[in-house]
């Protein structure tokens, strides 16, 4: 598969939210969105990005931004993980990892000297034309959404 790079169109996708229902990207074309994968909802670094989002989420709006979570978890886990913590974005589930692996955030990594294949957090920000404008790999969570506000305004000037 063909590395994801800025400028490219957006590979489209239609994936479940967390009540089940498709949620397709192409569904927001005229709109700036950010999709963020991350590995497992309700862990301690997942939960403080997802909590980020949620503070920062008025000035998404403001950007008339739209922010995507996508993690293999089932519909379920997103289901009670919303909930826990009062999500007010879409979360998707990807348990075939395709979409995941699609834009680039599954793959080798490496922890404390071990290699191993998983889900590389990354985030992908989309024009409102549904081009990739930004690519976001191995990010750090604390202040991750604050500093995608960021770029979108950058981006949508």
């Amino acid at each position: 598969m063909p590395e994801l790079r800025e400028g490219d169109r957006a590979p489209d996708f239609t994936l479940p939210d967390d009540a089940g229902r498709p949620v397709r990207l192409s569904d927001f074309r005229g709109q700036p969105v950010v999709i963020y994968f991350y590995p497992e909802d309700d862990t301690p670094a997942c939960t403080v990005q997802a909590c980020g989002f949620r503070d920062e989420i008025a000035r998404f709006e403001e950007l008339d931004a739209v922010v995507i979570g996508v993690s293999p978890d089932p519909v379920e886990a997103h289901q009670r993980f919303r909930a826990k913590h009062r999500l007010p974005f879409i979360l998707l589930s990807d348990p075939e990892k395709k979409v995941i692996a699609k834009y680039g955030a599954w793959g080798e990594k490496s922890m404390y000297g071990q290699t191993f294949v998983g889900l590389i957090r990354s985030t992908i920000v989309v024009t409102p034309e549904g081009r990739v404008g930004g690519i976001f790999r191995n990010v750090r969570t604390e202040g991750h959404a604050a500093r995608m506000a960021e770029a979108v305004r950058k981006m949508t000037r």
